[in-house]
């Protein structure tokens, strides 16, 4: 499939190149990337015209002002029966109202919570997805080039996708609280305690291993 990414940072970059080797031709926009495709949506858009075949592009740039600058001018350049997929950290009722904006030009939108930082390149990324069938069915050879198996969902309507990584997020930053604040209460401790060692034999076997608490061990 051919698409574009807007937004070429360490996300952006390395789902692009994810892409590519996962067989798909991806042109890039970044007004910040001397060698990118393109500086902007509008000079992306028809670099990416195929025959037959709806354009799809997927944004991964910051949330609020900045993603709603990039809709907008999607809306602008975009065909009835394209379709967009934004990928960012965007707040879920601003997904719905660029569902809105992009369905008042026929044009499909996705949002899709996106999980897995710099490491997703060789691991894959957990995405949660919200659309219509018809936009995901679209969008599908995508998902399954990015996710690893058993990392993806279709989670519902456009909204539910960004309100399920907002939901994964909130756990993500519960579960660092609860392990600093362990790691405090070691080190308060009234005994001579090597936590690093201690806080180690969490990463096998116990109820409270996690890939949160590897890479805690790892900056120790």
């Amino acid at each position: 499939m051919k698409l574009g990414m807007i937004g070429l940072g360490k996300m952006g970059a390395n789902m692009a190149e994810r892409l590519r080797r996962h067989g798909h031709e991806v042109l890039g926009a970044d007004p910040t990337v001397a060698d990118a495709d393109a500086s902007s949506a509008a000079e992306l858009v028809p670099l990416l015209a195929v025959d037959g075949q709806p354009t799809v592009v997927w944004s991964m740039v910051p949330s609020g002002a900045v993603t709603d600058g990039v809709m907008a001018d999607l809306a602008e350049a975009l065909s009835p029966g394209d379709l967009v997929v934004d990928g960012g950290n965007s707040n879920y009722q601003d997904s719905i109202r660029h569902g809105e904006l992009l369905a008042a030009q026929g044009i499909e939108f996705i949002d899709c919570g996106t999980s897995g930082g710099v490491w997703g390149l060789e691991n894959g990324y957990a995405l949660m997805v919200g659309g219509s069938d018809e936009a995901v069915a679209l969008a599908q050879p995508l998902f399954d080039a990015l996710a690893p198996e058993h990392g993806y969902a279709h989670c519902g309507p456009i909204g539910s996708g960004h309100y399920v990584k907002m939901v994964h997020n909130g756990v993500e930053y519960g579960l660092m609280q609860a392990y600093a604040e362990g790691y405090a209460i070691l080190e308060a401790a009234p005994l001579d305690i090597d936590v690093p060692k201690a806080i180690g034999s969490w990463q096998e076997g116990s109820v409270v291993r996690s890939w949160l608490l590897d890479l805690l061990i790892r900056a120790l």
